[in-house]
C-alpha cells in the first residue's frame, strides 16, 4: 500500500528555504577573508556602500554598512581597487541573493603583513619583551642622545630643529642606517648595539637611544617589526624610545621600547626639556626665593629692634652683676655644705671603726672554733658510749641464740630425726614402714630403716 500511495513530500516556502540557506551560510562559513577587484561600486545617501568583488572567473556581491565604514584606518573604495575584505557570508532574503556583509577592508597584500605582525607580537609578548615592569624611566635632563635613523629623512631634520630649540645643550649623536628595504632591520639592530658598546666604538655615552623614521606604508615600516630589532631594543642597557611613522602606526619596536612616541617630532618634545619653560620656572623660583629672603630679613630686623628696645637689652650690665653675686653666694653655700658633709662622714667612720673593734672577726672566729671543738668532744663521748651499749646488747642476744640453737639441744642429750628429704620427723606416725630415716647426734648421725 505504501508503494502504491507514497507519502506526500515536504514542501518548503521560498522564505523557509532562503532562511535555511542563510542560517547554513552564517553558521557553517560565517566570517571569511576574500580577495578580489572592486567593480560596480556605489555609495548610497545613507552611507552604505555596495560593490562587487570579482576575480577572473567569479564575482561576489558585497555591502559595507555605514557603521563599518566609519572605522578608522580603512581605505576609501573605488572601482578597480585590489582589496582584501573580511565579513559575514549571508543571504539578502528579499532577492534570494547571497552576499558578504563587509566589516573590514584593507589593501591587497596588507593582510599577510598584518597576520605576520600579530603572530610575532603574540610570540614576543609571551617571551616577556613587552613586560611593563622592565620599562625604565627616561632621565629628565639628558646630556647625550643617540639617534638611529636615516640621515637624509625629514624625520631627523624635524627632530634636530625641535631639540635645538628646546635644549641646545644636548649633544646629539646620529648612527645612520637604512630604515626600509632588505637589510634595514639588521642595520637598526647593529646601531643599537653599537650605542650600548659606545666605549669600544669610540662614541659618546648616550643616556637615551631614539629609534625613528617618518611615516609610510606598512611595507615601508616593516623593518621596525622584525624580531632582530625587538631583541636589540630588549637587550639595550640604555633606555630606548621608539618613534616610527605617524600616530596611527604601531610597530613591534613601539611595544618593546621603554617609551613609544607617536611621531619623531613628539619624541623630541618628550625626551628634551623645554629650555624656555625651564627658564620661566627658574625665574619664578628666583622670585619666590627673593620674596622669602626679603620677608625673613624683615622679620629678623623687627625682632632685633624689639630686643634692642627691651628691658633686658638696656640692663645687661646690672643683670650680669646680679648673676655674678648669685654665683658667689652659690659658691659659698656649696663650700659650707661640702665641709659639713666631710665632717659628718669622718664622725661616722670613727663610730664604725669603734664598733668594728668591739666585734673583731678574728675573735669571733676563735670563739666559734672553741665551741665547735667542745661539741665534737661531746659528740665523740656520746658515740663511744652508744657503741659500747650496743656491743653489750649484741653479746646478750648471742648468748640467748646459742642456748636455742639445735646444736645446743643435741649437746644436752637430745637427737633429731629426719626423713630421706631432710624433713624433721616430729611423730612416729609420720614414718612409714621401710622408710629411710637419719638420726642426728651431737657427735654424728646414724641412718636406719623403719620397721
Amino acid at each position: 500500500m505504501d508503494e502504491l500511495f507514497p507519502a506526500a513530500p515536504q514542501v518548503l516556502t521560498v522564505t523557509e528555504i532562503t532562511r535555511s540557506i542563510r542560517s547554513f551560510l552564517e553558521t557553517e562559513i560565517g566570517q571569511v577573508w576574500v580577495q578580489g577587484e572592486i567593480s560596480n561600486y556605489r555609495k548610497q545617501p545613507s552611507g552604505h556602500q555596495y560593490f562587487t568583488l570579482k576575480d577572473e572567473k567569479c564575482q561576489l556581491a558585497c555591502v559595507r554598512f555605514h557603521r563599518s565604514a566609519q572605522i578608522a584606518q580603512q581605505p576609501s573604495l573605488a572601482d578597480g581597487m585590489q582589496v582584501q575584505v573580511r565579513g559575514m557570508l549571508t543571504v539578502y532574503e528579499a532577492r534570494g541573493q547571497y552576499q558578504l556583509n563587509v566589516n573590514l577592508v584593507q589593501a591587497a597584500g596588507a593582510g599577510l603583513l598584518q597576520a605576520k605582525f600579530e603572530a610575532l607580537k603574540k610570540k614576543l609578548e609571551a617571551e616577556g619583551l613587552f613586560d611593563g615592569a622592565r620599562k625604565r624611566t627616561l632621565p629628565a635632563f639628558p646630556r647625550v642622545i643617540g639617534i638611529v635613523t636615516s640621515p637624509t629623512g625629514a624625520a631627523i631634520r624635524d627632530m634636530l630643529n625641535i631639540l635645538e630649540r628646546r635644549a641646545p645643550w644636548i649633544h646629539i649623536v646620529i648612527n645612520p642606517v637604512r630604515v626600509q628595504g632588505d637589510g634595514a632591520a639588521a642595520e637598526i639592530a647593529a646601531a643599537i648595539a653599537e650605542f650600548n658598546d659606545h666605549a669600544k666604538n669610540g662614541l659618546p655615552a648616550p643616556e637615551i637611544i631614539v629609534v625613528c623614521r617618518g611615516g609610510g606604508s606598512a611595507e615601508d615600516l616593516w623593518a621596525f617589526n622584525e624580531e632582530i630589532v625587538a631583541w636589540a631594543i630588549f637587550a639595550s642597557a640604555i633606555p630606548v624610545v621608539s618613534a616610527v611613522g605617524h600616530e596611527i602606526d604601531f610597530t613591534i619596536a613601539d611595544f618593546t621600547a621603554d617609551l613609544r612616541a607617536p611621531t619623531p617630532s613628539a619624541a623630541a618634545e618628550l625626551i628634551a626639556p623645554d629650555s624656555e619653560t625651564l627658564l620661566r620656572h627658574m625665574e619664578q623660583m628666583r622670585q619666590r626665593i627673593s620674596r622669602c629672603l626679603s620677608s625673613t630679613l624683615e622679620k629678623q630686623r623687627e625682632r632685633l629692634t624689639f630686643i634692642q628696645r627691651g628691658v633686658l637689652f638696656r640692663e645687661v650690665g646690672s643683670r650680669l652683676t646680679e648673676w655674678s653675686q648669685q654665683v658667689d653666694y652659690c659658691e659659698e653655700t656649696l663650700q659650707r655644705l661640702a665641709a659639713t658633709a666631710v665632717s659628718d662622714s669622718r664622725q661616722r667612720v670613727a663610730h664604725l671603726l669603734g664598733a668594728l673593734r668591739q666585734h673583731r672577726p678574728d675573735q669571733a672566729v676563735r670563739l666559734k672554733r672553741q665551741q665547735i671543738s667542745q661539741l665534737l668532744h661531746a659528740v665523740g663521748e656520746r658515740l663511744a658510749a652508744r657503741i659500747e651499749h650496743e656491743k653489750h646488747r649484741l653479746l646478750k642476744a648471742k648468748s640467748l641464740l646459742d642456748v636455742l640453737t639445735p646444736e645446743a639441744t643435741l649437746r644436752r642429750g637430745y637427737t633429731i630425726t629426719t626423713d630421706e628429704k631432710g624433713k624433721v620427723i616430729r611423730s612416729a606416725k609420720a614414718v612409714r614402714k621401710g622408710a629411710e630415716i637419719c638420726t642426728r647426734f651431737t657427735d654424728g648421725s646414724v641412718n636406719s630403716t623403719a620397721q
